[in-house]
């Protein structure tokens, strides 16, 4: 009969796994599906370079800025109300984005979007944690769900490259709500509620200033290229989100029931795991935002071919996150996580080596490293951030580690696409090539490898077979010089992160540490 039992509980516990990852893939996929629409956004709605951007950050921005405040609401209220309200909004949003009339509209649905995501995103993670409740599981669990979201971000382009190909780019968005329909029905029926079983009062000034101080500082971030990085706006901005931040922990350590246990970052395993995750995703974001331009605008591949050439990045993902929250439970978080850092490091040295001639093959391989540094890193660091928060909180826990994501994603896209644009406009501007243009040509293809590839394709078809040819090369030459440059920024970034976290990052929980301790003397 026990045994019964236990295959039972089992298999309800696999159903809810199963349904928590279906929900995340969903709003992962979002993250990066739209990437590969932008051109023919740029045509259907005469989009600017300004407007593109505000399209996929308007979603990344609502994202960050609420998920800390929601993954706290989901703790007092409910975490299947949560789960089922953040979808349905997610999946109106994407219903409202797909029907879109202008850039202007379609922003705001992907800033729907965004908020429905602040809601499922934590939730699905503080769910998994109170159902999977004994380490070795729990880590098992984590792990399924930590490859599920970097397949979801590394197979978005594959997903809206296809539907590109067969339909028009609202139906990436319809694709997205169905999914979020899908979910909604069986989490109805499989996932079952659970909140903070003390139902502490609603900390409504904390909630109050975490939204503004991750809104200003993701907002502040993604507006620095525009402005400048020592601009007046972009020092502004950064001074007081700070001054946000700190009146946020003033606030929280004067609070009997703070929405955030600000003393969490005293233990190491917590902030450690944290600055791990943060470093990883602004290496993974930023990865994705040069490769897909090498692609599709160096390389020529269509939407659905450079979707489809991020496979190996996925699969790695995939074996990663599995393979990395088993080994961290036997060999500690600090090995693993240190390893994984270290082989992103050494993928981004290989990426930096990239050319016009360098074979599919080769840059597959490349891809190997990255995603299984992704994978080593990414879980089993969220695995110890979950662990070092008590499972009534599990929903703030899961809103830290999925904000220091989306930070760490936009600060990467951020930084290292201005670095890359930097050196970019001025190796255009130096080439050999570009001193032979006509002025008002070399304008236009200093602004960025997009409209360098719009600007010889006009000359291509005026007749002016000679002078394309020498914007191509070189375009594709300073893109290649600025591509490298950013990729030396994500390797520089990430050996920083593996060494924080040999340094710092514990390689187990106090309390089992505490148990061996206590074995060995009675031994």
């Amino acid at each position: 009969m026990n045994s019964i039992i236990q295959e039972r509980r089992q298999t309800s516990r696999s159903a809810v796994l199963l349904v928590l990852c279906a929900a995340t893939l969903a709003i992962s996929l979002a993250t990066t599906a739209i990437n590969v629409a932008l051109p023919s956004l740029a045509l259907d709605f005469q989009a600017t370079n300004r407007e593109l951007q505000w399209i996929v950050d308007a979603y990344n921005l609502l994202f960050a800025t609420f998920v800390l405040a929601f993954g706290s609401l989901s703790d007092r209220y409910g975490r299947k109300g949560a789960l089922l309200l953040g979808l349905t909004i997610f999946g109106g949003g994407a219903v409202g984005a797909s029907f879109a009339e202008s850039s202007g509209q379609l922003i705001a649905w992907q800033a729907v979007m965004g908020l429905g995501a602040a809601f499922v995103y934590p939730t699905t993670l503080s769910i998994l944690s109170n159902v999977f409740t004994e380490r070795a599981e729990k880590a098992k669990a984590i792990g399924i769900w930590g490859a599920t979201t970097g397949v979801g971000v590394a197979c978005g382009p594959i997903l809206g490259g296809w539907l590109l190909e067969h339909f028009w780019w609202g139906s990436v968005f319809l694709a997205l709500a169905t999914a979020a329909v899908i979910a909604i029905a069986v989490s109805a029926g499989v996932v079952t509620t659970s909140r903070d079983p003390s139902t502490p009062p609603l900390d409504a000034g904390g909630l109050v200033l975490s939204v503004l101080a991750v809104g200003t500082l993701v907002y502040t971030v993604i507006e620095a290229p525009e402005h400048g990085w020592a601009s007046a706006a972009t020092l502004g901005g950064f001074a007081v989100a700070a001054a946000l931040l700190f009146a946020l922990v003033m606030w929280e350590r004067k609070q009997i029931d703070p929405m955030i246990d600000v003393t969490l970052f005293t233990n190491l395993r917590f902030t450690a795991a944290s600055a791990a995750v943060t470093f990883a995703y602004f290496a993974l974001f930023g990865f994705i935002f040069l490769i897909s331009q090498y692609f599709q605008l160096v390389r020529g591949f269509g939407p659905f071919d450079t979707g489809l050439k991020f496979i190996p990045v996925a699969a790695s993902i995939a074996v990663g996150s599995v393979l990395g929250t088993i080994l961290a439970v036997k060999l500690g978080n600090k090995l693993i996580v240190t390893v994984g850092l270290v082989l992103f490091t050494s993928a981004f040295l290989w990426i930096s080596t990239l050319s016009e001639s360098t074979s599919y093959t080769e840059i597959a391989l490349q891809m190997v490293p990255l995603g299984l540094g992704l994978g080593l890193t990414s879980a089993p660091a969220t695995e110890a951030i979950m662990g070092a928060v008590p499972l009534e909180k599990a929903g703030i826990g899961s809103g830290m580690n999925d904000a220091t994501r989306e930070v760490g994603g936009t600060l990467g896209v951020a930084i290292i696409g201005s670095v890359y644009a930097s050196l970019y406009a001025s190796s255009l501007a130096a080439s050999d090539a570009a001193q032979a243009l006509p002025e008002e040509v070399k304008t236009v293809a200093g602004e960025s490898i997009g409209a360098a590839v719009y600007a010889s394709e006009q000359l291509r078809g005026g007749g002016d077979e000679i002078t394309a040819q020498a914007v191509s090369h070189a375009a594709n030459s300073a893109f290649l010089d600025g591509l490298t440059a950013g990729s030396y920024v994500a390797a520089g970034v990430t050996a920083l992160g593996a060494i924080v976290a040999a340094l710092f990052l514990p390689s187990r929980p106090k309390e089992e540490s505490t148990v061996r301790l206590v074995e060995a003397s009675r031994r």
